[in-house]
């Protein structure tokens, strides 16, 4: 590697010590790649799971994964404490959740999953850290050893303290973060409280200068396992063997402002990549088909309109979009390409995907759709907004124009230009948005009155596509949803039976439908696993619900039966009555 790199070496340990499991967590992440490298560095993080939490070992496990695995995702443009903050928040928002959600299966509230967390990320030649609860970061340079983190601990007498601040503790996260320069030289150790609480300063700077850098962790953990350390023993040593000659501070400004493409024509050339033809335009966007010379691979470039080259709320968003699809990871949502390359301008690329929206698609096909095809197209979806929910994203705009479908049949969700990410507080609120989200055949009503229903938006959505797939194009409230503008004009709609479309459709499944658009999230699903599964089963409460109705109707045909009975009694009295005479 070129000594205008920056190099490190590294060792790690975490081991459970005296302790029948072990609740520490330990990751590392030193790119391979020399532009991730150079324009992202290296992170190595540390969490100890809080022991009086019942899924700390899940939770310090999950925080430090998360981190290593998804900050080399973010943007180039992003500076390193913007990048860690917004994972911190996301990463909080999920342990929170898990904490305070409530499990449907079991019928009782989830283990709390609560965590220290510590990291250190080295970029160019400065050192990053965050930090939240009692673990700690050390600097050693020149035999000087530095406690670079304060511990979040209130002391409340010799044996009596608590910790003030965790991943997953609170809704909103406070993280510390400060950023040092580095030097050739410099050691850096991140330890759990049982490694540090059980060696003093002057032995913890021996063991730390020891050459072989497996060597001195190892020592760490035997000096505070002889020092009678009760709780389990975790250590990252990390070594910096070279830095970049120049700082990178001025370049990550260029980045932050890179200028936006003018108007591409077939045949034109931006970073290697030859343009082919315009595949689609608006106000908003443009998306290109283009050829990477290098490779002979057609990708799709999409870059922002000059219309809002002025609009900073508008570039972050457009940069978040590239940061959201290389998150996601799954064979049902488009992919975006993570670019190997420096760029000239602002745009990011995606795999071309040969085939049709899946409006145009249904609208050529026999309707309605059989029943096992529908419901294939169904579970397609679900399994790509999955994966959005699985990295705390909501895509908020799933419609049939949205979604492409494949000649071989596959659906993929495509458009990350609604997508939020929970707990980012610029985009939480959709009144913030400068346009309104998603559409309104397909859009929770909630979004409109000002609302984040969260997933609960995208389960409507889906509940809405799967009605339209199996009524042959009708809508759970008609178009009469399209001039919904206030509350009350949503209380005036009212669900239409998807059976009087569709005259094979079960009532059970009606359902499901039904309540997979209800305008209340209070009887709207919570997941979409609980709508696939009623889609796809009777659930037992619509059957009582179907059977209680029956029942209704069951009294009056019992008296109109029993009238006729003794109608036709009273004629047979009066024909016996006759012929006796």
């Amino acid at each position: 590697m070129s000594e205008q790199q920056l190099q490190l070496a590294y060792c790690q340990l975490s081991k459970a010590g005296i302790k029948p499991t072990n609740e520490d967590a330990v990751a590392s992440y030193i790119p391979q790649d020399a532009h991730l490298v150079t324009y992202k560095g290296a992170c190595f993080a540390l969490a100890d799971g809080v022991s009086t939490a019942e899924a700390g070992q899940q939770a310090s496990l999950l925080a430090v994964q998360r981190f290593t695995k998804d900050y080399p995702q973010t943007p180039d443009s992003w500076s390193v404490s913007y990048s860690a903050e917004q994972l911190l928040k996301t990463i909080n928002a999920q342990l929170y959740q898990l904490s305070h959600g409530f499990s449907h299966s079991h019928g009782q509230e989830n283990k709390g999953y609560l965590t220290t967390f510590t990291a250190l990320v080295l970029k160019s030649q400065t050192a990053h850290f965050f930090h939240v609860g009692d673990s700690r970061l050390y600097h050693l340079r020149d035999g000087v050893l530095q406690q670079l983190t304060q511990d979040h601990t209130t002391i409340l007498s010799d044996k009596r303290q608590f910790l003030g601040r965790a991943l997953g503790m609170d809704a909103k996260v406070s993280a510390d973060y400060a950023n040092i320069s580095i030097l050739a030289g410099d050691r850096f150790l991140l330890t759990s409280d049982g490694i540090h609480d059980f060696i003093t300063e002057p032995k913890l700077i021996e063991l730390m200068q020891q050459a072989d850098l497996k060597q001195a962790v190892t020592a760490l953990h035997d000096t505070a396992m002889a020092s009678a350390s009760n709780d389990n023993l975790s250590a990252v040593l990390v070594e910096v063997l070279s830095i970049p000659k120049q700082s990178l501070d001025d370049l990550n400004q260029q980045l932050t402002r890179l200028p936006f493409p003018p108007a591409l024509e077939p045949g034109m050339k931006i970073d290697g990549y030859l343009v082919l033809k315009e595949l689609f335009a608006s106000s908003r966007s443009h998306l290109y088909l283009v050829k990477d010379e290098s490779t002979a691979t057609e990708l799709v470039l999409k870059c922002p309109s000059i219309n809002f080259d002025d609009d900073h709320f508008y570039i972050d968003r457009f940069i978040r979009e590239e940061w959201i699809g290389l998150r996601i990871q799954s064979e049902h949502v488009v992919k975006v390409i993570r670019q190997d390359r420096p760029r000239t301008f602002l745009y990011y690329l995606m795999e071309y995907l040969p085939g049709q929206s899946l409006d145009k698609w249904f609208a050529e096909q026999p309707q309605p759709l059989k029943p096992s095809l529908a419901i294939s197209l169904v579970k397609q979806i679900a399994q790509g907004l999955q994966a959005f929910h699985q990295v705390g994203a909501i895509h908020q705009d799933l419609k049939p124009g949205n979604v492409l479908r494949l000649p071989d049949g596959k659906l993929k969700v495509v458009d990350f230009g609604s997508v939020y990410v929970a707990s980012l507080a610029e985009i939480y609120s959709p009144m913030q948005q400068d346009i309104a989200l998603g559409t309104a055949s397909y859009s929770d009503p909630q979004y409109l009155l000002g609302h984040n229903s969260g997933i609960q938006g995208d389960i409507y959505a889906l509940a809405t596509i799967s009605y339209e797939l199996f009524t042959g194009g009708q809508l759970p409230y008609g178009d009469a949803v399209e001039e919904c503008r206030t509350a009350a004009d949503y209380d005036k709609l009212r669900y239409r039976s998807a059976s009087q479309f569709n005259a094979v459709i079960p009532t059970w499944f009606d359902r499901a439908l039904e309540k997979g658009v209800s305008l209340s999230l209070n009887q709207r699903y919570q997941t979409l696993n609980q709508l696939l599964t009623d889609l796809q089963q009777p659930n037992p409460e619509f059957l009582h619900q179907e059977v209680k109705q029956e029942h209704k109707t069951n009294p009056l045909l019992f008296w109109q039966l029993l009238s006729g009975f003794w109608f036709i009694t009273l004629l047979l009295v009066v024909w016996l009555f006759i012929l006796r005479r």
